[in-house]
């Protein structure tokens, strides 16, 4: 004969049992859907003639860019050739004891690269993307610029989207071209790390 507290214990670990498949299940259908998203933005250019381009910092080394950053900003100089906008904005900030800045690294490369010093503006003191985001909103009300082609790595640009047009921005995402291959332990660290970032920029606005 079962007694009660069996009963009680059985159900209670088929609720839990059920209760966690649910997490599982809404954590693996929000994984699915945020890496569609990223995929969506990092194949698709949406570059056309706006008020300036922005382009989001990546790693500068002594005062020169890091290879992800010059493609970065080759890609903005193909973009300003082709008149798409008639400004660049270069953002990002360095470490505490850095004499450069992500930012200001960008525009000594534009400025190398026949960028007129009146078409750039260099934002140095962002940390993080978020940041950049916000400093962008700000540099965009001051100089009146309603849009924005923002460039940055394909998996980066789902994000960059979402927090711009928190902020109230209006941007059309173009991804740097790709060059050589990439490991898929490179690949899925990327997207891994978007994934998880965008989930908790998302947990923390609630």
């Amino acid at each position: 004969m079962i007694v009660p507290d069996t009963n009680l214990r059985r159900a209670g670990s088929r609720r839990l049992g059920i209760l966690a498949g649910l997490v599982l299940a809404g954590g693996l259908a929000w994984t699915g859907w945020v890496y569609g998203q990223i995929r969506y933005y990092a194949e698709r250019d949406e570059a056309r003639p706006a008020d300036a381009i922005a382009v989001f910092g990546a790693a500068e080394y002594d005062g020169r860019p890091s290879p992800v950053l010059r493609a970065r900003l080759d890609h903005a100089l193909e973009l300003y050739g082709r008149k798409l906008a008639p400004y660049v904005i270069t953002l990002g900030g360095g470490d505490e004891n850095d004499q450069h800045s992500e930012g200001g690294v960008g525009r000594d490369y534009l400025l190398a690269h026949g960028v007129p010093e009146a078409a750039i503006i260099a934002e140095t003191h962002s940390d993080n993307t978020e940041e950049s985001a916000a400093r962008l909103a700000r540099i965009a009300r001051a100089n009146h610029l309603n849009r924005i082609i923002v460039v940055s790595d394909g998996t980066h640009l789902f994000r960059i989207h979402a927090l711009c047009e928190r902020v109230g921005l209006t941007v059309y995402t173009s991804p740097r071209p790709v060059t050589g291959s990439i490991s898929w332990q490179d690949s899925f660290s990327r997207m891994a790390h978007e994934i998880i970032s965008y989930t908790a920029w998302r947990l923390h606005l609630h």
